[in-house]
């Protein structure tokens, strides 16, 4: 690149606003080039910060590892934004990683431009605390109350039916998203809290341009900014300005609405217009054209859930992993198995999590089938699914521009006022991970219970100790982690319980209530990814086994006494049986003393690859 093309560039950077002719030259003289191909990494969490990054073609994302090494992206960059303007600081380390998702071009100012342009560096200095603070605000809203964005000092006033409101200028979303947030102040958990679903909302709009442009319904520049839009919030941009509440009246429109007022402002700032300037780009009549929340949101919620289905499968595969390395760990471990809470037979340690892992297993599949159902979709629909204030072409356009940006096998369905009625896929869904939830907490009470004691319990395993148990009685640790998952599974079911009602409150051509079906199945799912995780990390992975004291009750068990069966017949066994609880004996010393088999003999019998598994009878 020449001169004037770097500084050309470099000036439409928010970061170098405020630098005169000469600050841009020496700027330049500092600035090198570099590609990086697709995959590589511009620098790593934890790393030294050595250079601030501004990218000049190509994609970046922004990524972190969790205590587990799982990555999650945070964001996602093109060209003209800025990455690791923190490296003026000589001690500070990355806190995340960015890696380029394409070949990438990009410009790097090295740290010791800060150092030895000290009146320029300070400009850009102030330049970045006002980033950083717009970031910690963000942050801040997240956490605390959206509501604290209206502290800005800025303002637009915006317009609707009810009347006119002034809305924060450096908000994306307009004045029927205020009304939402004023209005449904329920969970404190907010859209944006589950990136998959802004996503997914990006996408359904980013067809819908691409549909009615087909049409003829949206000029080139209106289409192009909007479906650009839908890009950048899809990669991850913008997501903090989804501020409604999970749980809303309405049907979904406040989800809706929060949507086409981002999209529409992030549009107009593309066309070089102010946010709120809607006679160019309009959140109703351009960003929500050829729909309704009818159909656009109950398609976004299918095609968010379909994709979070994705990740809740791996983190269950994962779990399934720990379990079958802890049965082949334990395959030789010989202890009692029990039916009703009593002696039954013998079996290995290893059986019982090879058990666990198979039940697992039979989720995924469950899982996988369920989902399915979320593929079927009423895009056209509008209102009620006479497809109402809609092209009869738009529909097919819209499904198929849909099935391209997801890259999923999405259909229409053949009816389409019975589908926008219908939430039957959302009762099945909400089944099958209820299911998982069920077999889940059945797992953790066993875990519990053969953890039990360690001197007055069943004690056969060791739980990885997490924290001390008691604040009274010194030494104690209890099973917490099993304990969680069985309150995640608590949850879970009686979110289903809220899918399985809010499903049967739908009255005539719509069901209001998908907005409690919704959040009720995305917190289901997070917390069983989140729970699984858990139990994976910090209880699976790190058990250990009793051996001795498993064996140990296999040996003075009375129920052994059916492992020969086969050899000393039902009477005589029943006799030694009788024999040993009356006079507090052992079946195997008992079988010794009388004469009935030698050590040898009893030992083969009693053998743990014998007892674990069917035997020929003759």
């Amino acid at each position: 690149m020449d001169y004037n093309e770097i500084i050309s560039f470099v000036q439409e950077i928010e970061l170098f606003q405020g630098l005169s002719e000469r600050e841009f030259q020496i700027l330049s003289e500092s600035i090198e080039e570099s590609t990086f191909r697709r995959g590589e990494l511009l620098f790593e969490e934890n790393g030294e910060r050595k250079d601030l990054f501004l990218i000049y073609d190509g994609e970046v994302e922004l990524f972190k590892k969790n205590v587990y090494g799982e990555e999650k992206r945070l964001s996602f960059f093109t060209r003209g934004d800025f990455l690791g303007e923190g490296s003026w600081s000589s001690d500070s380390k990355h806190s995340t990683s960015a890696r380029a998702v394409v070949d990438t071009h990009v410009l790097s100012v090295k740290k010791e431009y800060f150092v030895e342009n000290s009146e320029s560096a300070l400009k850009v200095l102030s330049n970045v605390a006002q980033v950083i603070s717009r970031r910690m605000r963000h942050a801040n809203n997240r956490m605390v109350n959206v509501a604290a964005q209206y502290e800005a000092g800025e303002t637009r006033q915006e317009h609707d039916l009810l009347g006119y409101r002034d809305v924060p200028n450096q908000a994306y979303y307009g004045i029927q998203t205020m009304r939402a947030i004023e209005n449904f102040n329920i969970s404190g958990v907010t859209l944006n809290f589950y990136p998959v679903l802004v996503e997914s909302l990006a996408m359904v709009k980013k067809a819908a341009a691409q549909a009615n442009h087909d049409l003829g319904l949206l000029d080139d520049k209106i289409a192009d900014a909007i479906t650009t839009a839908c890009t950048e919030i899809a990669n991850g941009r913008y997501q903090y300005h989804f501020v409604v509440d999970m749980i809303q009246g309405g049907a979904g429109t406040s989800t809706n609405m929060n949507a086409n007022e981002v999209i529409a402002n992030r549009a107009l700032e593309i066309m070089g217009r102010k946010k709120g300037d809607y006679e160019y780009c309009h959140p109703n009549n351009h960003v929500n054209l050829s729909q309704s929340t009818n159909d656009a949101y109950p398609t976004a919620i299918k095609i968010a859930l379909y994709n979070n289905n994705i990740n809740l499968i791996e983190t269950l595969k994962k779990l399934i992993g720990s379990f079958m390395k802890k049965g082949e760990e334990f395959k030789d471990v010989l202890k009692m198995g029990r039916t009703q809470l009593q002696d039954a037979v013998p079996m290995t340690l290893g059986q019982n999590f090879m058990a666990w892992g198979v039940t697992l297993e039979e989720e995924v599949q469950r899982l996988e089938e369920n989902v399915r159902l979320f593929l079927e979709i009423n895009m056209g629909a509008t209102a009620i699914g006479t497809g109402i204030n809609s092209d009869p072409d738009y529909a097919d356009k819209v499904v198929k521009h849909l099935r391209d940006i997801t890259g999923l096998d999405l259909k229409n369905a053949e009816n389409l006022v019975e589908a926008t009625q219908d939430t039957g896929a959302f009762v099945m869904y909400s089944s099958a991970i209820k299911r998982l939830a069920v077999k889940l907490s059945k797992i953790s009470n066993d875990l519990r219970l053969l953890s039990s004691g360690p001197r007055t319990g069943l004690n056969e395993i060791n739980l990885p100790p997490m924290q001390p148990g008691s604040s009274i009685m010194p030494g104690k640790v209890n099973p917490v982690i099993p304990e969680v998952v069985n309150q995640v599974a608590f949850k879970v079911i009686g979110n289903d319980l809220t899918v399985t009602i809010a499903a049967e409150a739908g009255q005539l051509e719509l069901n209001v209530m998908e907005p409690v079906i919704v959040q009720s199945i995305f917190e289901s799912v997070e917390m069983l990814k989140n729970g699984m995780m858990t139990l994976k990390h910090r209880c699976i992975d790190n058990i250990t086994a009793n051996r001795e004291r498993c064996l140990g009750m296999v040996q003075n068990s009375i129920s052994i006494v059916t492992a020969l069966n086969p050899v000393l017949g039902y009477e005589t066994c029943s006799a030694l049986a009788k024999e040993a609880l009356e006079t507090d004996g052992s079946v195997y010393d008992l079988c010794i003393n009388k004469g009935l088999l030698s050590k040898e003999e009893l030992d083969k019998i009693l053998s743990p690859e014998r007892m674990i598994r069917p035997q020929k009878m003759k």
